[in-house]
């Protein structure tokens, strides 16, 4: 009994002796090796190319940089035609102002953009009259797609202590959206409006593809934060998209009874 005991012992320690000496063997060659990854550098997330076009900045922030296509420099209205019948422009250059001429309507650029920057700078008259919309109500159409206020719409007005509808003040993509804030200076001083654009575009069908996005400052606030637009800005009704494939920048003539409001100092910068 006690030599049979003694006997599994010495097998138990044997089995176990080989199995640790089993354990301690070196991989063989046949065995798989994982790589080790490469240590992360900065230059592995560096972009050299290729190189941003140079573009000289204007003299001000106001100032049209080299890229830009001056639409009005208080000169002429050679970039601009009658948005009803394409003929030249009828409204009043004076002293570096263009001002609205109601009865003549509304005038578009002759030129058509897709996606774009624009800088432009409105006045209300200081002895503005009227109240709520037929308070120098204007717009900038930043797609003209016909006649008349078919486009989409930027909403111009004087809401310095004007109250109107929130999505028809100034800054208002009309009839959409409010501005995030008012940012309206008074009567008499000039205001300005900087806008990227991202055009809308359409399938072969005529479907919508992408939506159109805007994103706007105001006397240097932003008020419209890359908002989607819903379709063309309408007075009545619901917005609709339409297929167009690039368009004129429109101004409007509004046809309500106060005093008519200027512009200046307008130029675009088409984006690719």
């Amino acid at each position: 009994m006690h030599m049979q005991f003694f006997g599994l012992l010495t097998f138990a320690a044997l089995v176990a002796m080989s199995s640790s000496l089993c354990g301690q063997q070196p991989a063989t060659a046949a065995e798989p090796q994982l790589a080790k990854p490469p240590t992360p550098k900065p230059e592995d997330t560096e972009v050299w190319g290729p190189e941003p076009k140079v573009v000289t900045p204007g003299a001000s922030d106001p100032a049209p940089p080299s890229d830009a296509i001056v639409l009005f420099d208080g000169k002429n209205q050679d970039e601009w035609v009658s948005a009803q019948d394409k003929t030249p422009a009828k409204w009043i250059v004076a002293n570096g102002v263009l001002t609205v001429n109601k009865a003549a309507g509304n005038v578009e650029t002759r030129r058509s953009f897709g996606n774009y920057q624009l800088h432009i700078e409105w006045k209300i008259p200081e002895n503005i009259t009227g109240s709520g919309q037929a308070r120098g109500n204007s717009g900038v159409f930043l797609a003209s797609t016909g006649p008349g206020d078919a486009g989409y719409e930027l909403q111009v007005l004087d809401s310095y202590n004007n109250k109107t509808y929130v999505n028809g003040q100034a800054g208002s993509i009309y009839k959409q959206n409010p501005p995030l804030v008012n940012a309206n200076r008074k009567p008499g001083e000039w205001q300005t409006y900087d806008v990227a654009w991202i055009a809308p575009i359409f399938n072969d069908d005529g479907s919508l593809k992408t939506p159109a996005y805007v994103t706007v400052f105001f006397n240097g606030v932003l008020v419209q934060n890359h908002f989607e637009l819903k379709g063309e800005t309408r007075y009545i009704g619901q917005p609709f998209y339409k297929m167009y494939d690039s368009a004129p920048i429109k101004l409007q003539a509004h046809g309500d009874a106060s005093e008519p409001i200027s512009f200046r100092n307008i130029w675009v910068r088409e984006l690719k």
